[in-house]
């Protein structure tokens, strides 16, 4: 099934995926900030179907403002938006969503070569659970 996204439904996409790596790479620790954004972009764009085409190129225009904070309140709604929109328009492509969020937050956690930070961990939490509240 082919699914045709609107320029706004892309936007909503990539805001949330990209946004994802941004919010992994703000509590990351001091100094891995890049390589948690690299790795992270790297399984965005590794991605595949429809939404691995969507996710191939990074938001444009989008100004996710100076906080973490800031970050949160656009990138969590969008998550739960997408998860709702994929939903309704053809769950594989849901679920191929939802892993490859996935797959970006475990690879933004791995520049650390030990246990992830709290930090980390809870901003993954936080991912994971505007992803499955729609």
């Amino acid at each position: 099934m082919s699914i045709t996204f609107t320029a706004q439904d892309q936007l909503t996409l990539r805001t949330a995926a990209w946004g994802a790596v941004s919010l992994m790479s703000a509590a990351g620790a001091a100094g891995s900030a890049h390589k948690v954004a690299t790795e992270g972009s790297i399984a965005l764009t590794s991605a595949t179907g429809q939404v691995g085409h969507v996710l191939s190129k990074a938001p444009k225009g989008v100004k996710y403002g100076k906080t973490v904070a800031a970050l949160a309140d656009q990138v969590l709604p969008a998550l739960t938006a997408s998860m709702t929109l994929l939903n309704r328009q053809d769950p594989a492509e849901a679920d191929n969503f939802r892993r490859t969020v996935n797959v970006a937050i475990e690879a933004a956690t791995r520049p650390q070569h030990r246990t992830p930070s709290p930090t980390l961990t809870e901003m993954a939490r936080k991912i994971t659970e505007a992803l499955d509240a729609s």
